[in-house]
């Protein structure tokens, strides 16, 4: 334990809350940054490995388009930015996401991996669709009792008379076999055409490519990283990722998975957040401070290292970069001015 972190100061959730009350009322400027900073440094201080957020305000009301709380292409410019100059080849890569594009993920997997070769996974509340697919690419997976993991089956944008509407794809093609079934008989016909229409040529062969993308990318990280040089490596891995995107299992795309379940049942190595109570708590103080900010600012997504490096997308479609501290900082709840570069 680093004696120089007295867990009885750890702030809770309100005890964050207090902090930027203390700090507007003395008159320092987005305090919401500061406070982030302060414990995103003490992280990496106790760790000693290199730390990353990513995560978007989607658990939390606010967000309105959907694309900007989502993993998708421009998150590589985000990781970029906040990659760039870390040293060393360990990284803590903290996750709150909905999902989004396999696509993206998997540009994001290949590019974190060309930077470090030992990736731990932290999930203070939740990685669903394809941040769970992210999380896979990990050498392990950090996990409290209230954290939760979701269902890799990919969802389709289908336009229907109603207006357009994610639909899991092999939810489309089962439906698709029973129409098939059904059809021999002619007088069904008319209740099925109006459901078929809404399902362009392509469809079912681009859920057919969507179901083995996400199979096969998670089949593939989890042989190369989180069972690398373990017996029966490819077949664990494929199992789990063919159970993960089984929509028939889940039967919601939604559906959260707890730590136990993942560990126990599906056979992902996890690690228990309470294992380390120093940990836990900087962690957890990371994410509080975090949604704060999204609270509290226009802020939607946020990447950003320990160093205070950060990109942050804003709701309103704007990108900007949160400059890095030079002149402040805010240190053990005391603002006190640098004497160097935090770098």
């Amino acid at each position: 334990m680093n004696p120089h972190i007295n867990r009885d100061t750890m702030p809770t959730w309100g005890g964050i809350l207090e902090e930027l009350k203390k700090l507007r009322e003395k008159g320092t400027p987005i305090p919401f940054d500061l406070i982030r900073r302060k414990y995103l440094r003490r992280l990496n201080r106790y760790t000693k490995r290199n730390v990353v957020i990513y995560m978007s305000q989607w658990s939390q009301p606010g967000a309105n388009d959907p694309e900007n709380i989502s993993i998708n292409e421009e998150d590589i410019q985000g990781l970029m930015e906040v990659v760039h100059g870390l040293k060393g080849t360990k990284l803590d890569l903290i996750i709150h996401s909905p999902g989004g594009s396999a696509e993206a993920t998997e540009a994001m997997v290949n590019y974190l991996r060309t930077k470090f070769t030992d990736i731990r996974v932290i999930i203070p509340q939740a990685a669903m669709s394809a941040a769970t697919m992210l999380a896979c690419c990990a050498d392990e997976i950090v996990m409290g009792k209230h954290s939760s993991l979701g269902p890799i089956d990919p969802q389709m944008l289908v336009y229907t008379q109603f207006g357009p509407k994610y639909v899991p794809a092999e939810a489309i093609l089962d439906q698709f076999d029973l129409a098939k079934k059904e059809c021999k008989d002619p007088e069904n016909l008319g209740t099925w055409m109006p459901i078929l229409s809404q399902y362009g040529p392509a469809l079912l062969i681009e859920c057919r490519n969507a179901q083995d993308l996400s199979i096969s990318l998670v089949s593939e990280w989890l042989e190369r990283y989180m069972f690398k040089n373990e017996a029966n490596s490819k077949k664990n891995a494929e199992e789990i990722a063919l159970y993960l995107s089984a929509h028939r299992e889940f039967k919601s795309h939604g559906r959260h998975i707890c730590r136990e379940k993942a560990r126990d049942s599906i056979g992902l190595k996890i690690t228990n957040l309470e294992d380390d109570q120093v940990f836990q708590d900087l962690v957890l103080s990371v994410f509080h401070a975090t949604t704060h900010t999204f609270s509290g600012t226009p802020a939607v997504k946020i990447i950003e290292n320990h160093n205070g490096k950060a990109f942050v997308k804003i709701e309103r479609n704007i990108v900007f970069q949160v400059p890095q501290p030079l002149k402040e900082q805010v240190d053990d709840g005391k603002l006190s001015r640098m004497k160097k570069d935090i770098n």
